[in-house]
């Protein structure tokens, strides 16, 4: 009875195991689109976690429904909920980005505080007219004594940029779904894996270089058609120069 019991505890162990499949991607900048080194990927309730390397790129083993939580300094944290879609582009806020512009005056300086860096204003910089999100300081008995704060920062305001930010992302993935077609299927990975013989583990740096040298276009605007011969190319390149 207990080496029944054992054997079935380890076929459910072994059947948790080989249900997990691999999940990779790359995380960016969410404002200037640049690719994030170290950024840290964890499982939710697993030990499974992974860095991004320099080119932003990741690779964890977990199963549809999991989630994965992004956390990186300075930027604020993500959690996303994996789906059957095995390669996720992950844009990531930076927090100093968030924080209000406003202007310190210190007598006889100027400093500006944006994006989380404060900086001294050009004496001779051409100033708006409007004093909105502006914040003054000066000693006590100068004209420009007291602080004013001229202006709030809208939530509507927010709400709408974060709006178009989002139009935006749908616009780029619209843009990418022949790329992401081929990419994301298995049925395709797995026939080119099998017809040049290409292991599990081979597969994620195939792909990873072959975006590298497609990196001034992202596939932008290419037919699945289009994306399926140009990796078949690249695989035959690969496999006769490894060769």
């Amino acid at each position: 009875m207990k080496s029944s019991l054992l054997s079935f505890i380890l076929f459910l162990v072994l059947q948790g195991a080989y249900s997990q499949v691999s999940y990779s991607g790359n995380i960016l900048d969410a404002n200037d689109k640049r690719y994030l080194e170290g950024v840290l990927v964890e499982v939710q309730g697993k030990s499974e976690s992974d860095s991004t390397n320099s080119r932003g790129y990741f690779n964890v083993q977990a199963i549809a429904g999991d989630t994965l939580k992004v956390t990186f300094p300075g930027f604020i944290d993500q959690q996303i909920i994996l789906s059957s879609e095995r390669f996720i582009q992950i844009q990531i806020q930076d927090q100093a980005r968030l924080l209000p512009t406003f202007e310190v005056k210190a007598e006889p300086y100027t400093f500006r505080f944006k994006d989380g860096k404060l900086i001294l204003v050009d004496p001779n910089e051409v100033k708006p007219e409007s004093s909105k999100g502006q914040m003054t300081a000066g000693y006590r008995d100068s004209p420009e004594g007291g602080v004013a704060i001229g202006g709030v920062i809208s939530y509507f305001t927010k709400k709408s940029k974060n709006a178009r930010e989002y139009a935006k992302k749908l616009e780029y993935l619209k843009r990418r779904e022949g790329y992401l077609k081929i990419i994301d299927s298995d049925s395709i990975k797995n026939v080119l894996g099998e017809e040049y013989e290409i292991s599990e583990g081979e597969w994620d740096p195939l792909i990873i270089k072959f975006n590298q040298m497609h990196a001034h276009h992202e596939f932008l605007d290419w037919s699945s058609e289009k994306v399926y011969a140009r990796l078949k190319e690249f695989i035959e390149w690969e496999k006769d120069w490894s060769n």
